[in-house]
């Protein structure tokens, strides 16, 4: 099953050393990490810093346009018209149907601000014990949205890159 996760930490640098070690602990087999997106959101700035990395395993990585309308749709609707809102709305539902809800994205929009750091990864056959045990005493909060095996098959078919 595959997995879309948000880690969330209290430093605008927190996700990028997170996935560093998560590309360590993907050589060691305790993670499969099939695409990976940073966003990062320096003190001072009135927007983030987005960098999509795509698939760690070579295959299966989601293009930027779904990186690129995820993060549009999470960080700067609120910055837009009613006319693009709407069309946004309609967007929204459509990230639905890949098992994005409506309650995920509006939970990282609220926890994702200015100063801290969010980490987009995409995985599978993680073995969250290891992993997490990795991350002990690192502040941070995992946001998660479980893809069914027909949304994950949607989502790769609509966006794989």
């Amino acid at each position: 099953m595959t997995t879309l996760t948000v880690w969330k930490f209290d430093a605008a640098t927190g996700a990028q050393e997170a996935l560093a070690k998560l590309r360590e602990l993907s050589k060691q087999q305790l993670i499969q990490i099939q695409d990976a997106a940073v966003v990062a959101w320096p003190a001072g700035k009135k927007s983030p810093n987005t960098k999509n990395y795509g698939s760690m395993t070579g295959k299966g990585a989601l293009s930027g346009a779904f990186w690129g309308m995820l993060f549009g749709l999470i960080f700067f609707v609120p910055f837009f018209g009613l006319a693009v809102g709407a069309a946004m709305g309609a967007l929204s539902g459509k990230f639905a149907d890949y098992g994005i809800s409506d309650n995920f994205i509006k939970e990282v929009r609220e926890k994702v601000t200015e100063g801290t750091s969010a980490l987009f990864l995409l995985s599978a056959n993680t073995v969250q014990d290891r992993v997490m045990a990795e991350f002990q005493g690192v502040k941070m909060e995992l946001i998660s949205s479980n893809l069914s095996a027909e949304q994950e098959v949607a989502l790769h078919e609509q966006f794989e890159g």
